[in-house]
């Protein structure tokens, strides 16, 4: 797989972050969808590892947090049905945890699994571990965020819910949406604790972030079937494009990349850095000295009567 041209590699990383499929990148780059699957593993954990190294002692001042939700293998109205064909352990719903800061669009933490409270601690305990100041928090009006954040940030935070109402033909406002006919019908903001500033008690920046990853990652399209299979590919793929969203990405509200803005890397990056630092890994593991292999007795056996 290392030996694919570092113009091939180029092409390759570059459709997978911008909304490709994994079939339309076979196709475009002339590399077999397998090769590729081994790509994105590879250059998905390298990502991975890097951003969790370098993202430590972030000083925000502001953090936005939602959910995006997709699937694995196939959805679970499938699987309650009994339809699905051998599915994995992984199969169904999946959800990623997100967290933006709005200053300056760093993406600093984000956690896949499941939409339980379990899974919220895990998420703000990660995003915790890598702060270093007190910031304002905003979330949706899901209520597993206030017992996570309590017990992840204690009284270090400031910390509010924009709740989303909606309303039915025949219903008082509500908030959730209880049918596909509720409307919205406005919000209202509940301080939970600390003094967090009215005026920027918003969510709009995560949820922006929300449909940039569906424009930009193919397993989170709807309506296609480009979804994922393996629950390890999907949250690969999904660090290599939170790698390329931070540090390579342009973003014209801070004139830099999100990196830039957090004071992470003194340049932008390009696609090419991210090709590089993988082939610098891939030599790196690469043993220096090899042992000549032996040949087996059968091809000895041949040899000698050649």
């Amino acid at each position: 797989m290392n030996s694919l041209p570092r113009e091939t590699q180029l092409q390759l990383v570059q459709s997978l972050v911008t909304g490709v499929s994994i079939r339309d990148t076979s196709r475009n780059c002339h590399v077999s969808r397998e090769t590729i699957a081994k790509y994105i593993v590879d250059l998905g954990k390298l990502s991975g590892w890097y951003q969790d190294k370098v993202m430590r002692g972030l000083y925000c001042e502001r953090i936005e947090v939602d959910e995006i939700w997709g699937f694995v293998f196939s959805k679970d109205k499938t699987l309650r049905l009994g339809r699905a064909k051998n599915p994995p352990p992984d199969a169904g719903s999946v959800w990623t945890w997100i967290a933006i800061d709005p200053v300056t669009k760093l993406v600093p933490a984000w956690w896949i699994g499941n939409r339980t409270q379990e899974a919220g601690h895990l998420f703000l305990k990660d995003l915790h571990s890598r702060l270093a100041s007190r910031v304002q928090l905003t979330s949706d009006g899901y209520s597993p965020y206030i017992s996570a954040v309590e017990a992840t940030f204690g009284g270090n935070v400031d910390f509010a819910q924009l709740v989303k109402l909606y309303m039915d033909e025949n219903s008082d406002p509500a908030t959730e949406r209880l049918s596909n006919r509720a409307q919205y019908s406005g919000h209202r903001k509940d301080v939970i604790m600390g003094n967090p500033d009215p005026a920027l008690i918003t969510t709009a920046h995560v949820e922006r972030l929300n449909l940039t990853l569906r424009m930009s990652v193919k397993r989170l399209t709807r309506s296609s079937n480009a979804h994922s299979k393996s629950i390890l590919y999907h949250a690969y793929h999904i660090a290599l494009f939170f790698m390329f969203y931070n540090f390579c990405r342009w973003h014209s509200s801070v004139g830099m990349t999100p990196a830039q803005a957090a004071g992470l890397a003194d340049r932008r990056w390009g696609v090419v850095d991210l090709v590089d630092m993988l082939n610098e890994y891939w030599k790196a593991r690469r043993p220096h000295t090899y042992k000549p292999r032996k040949p087996s007795p059968r091809i000895r056996e041949r040899l000698s009567l050649n």
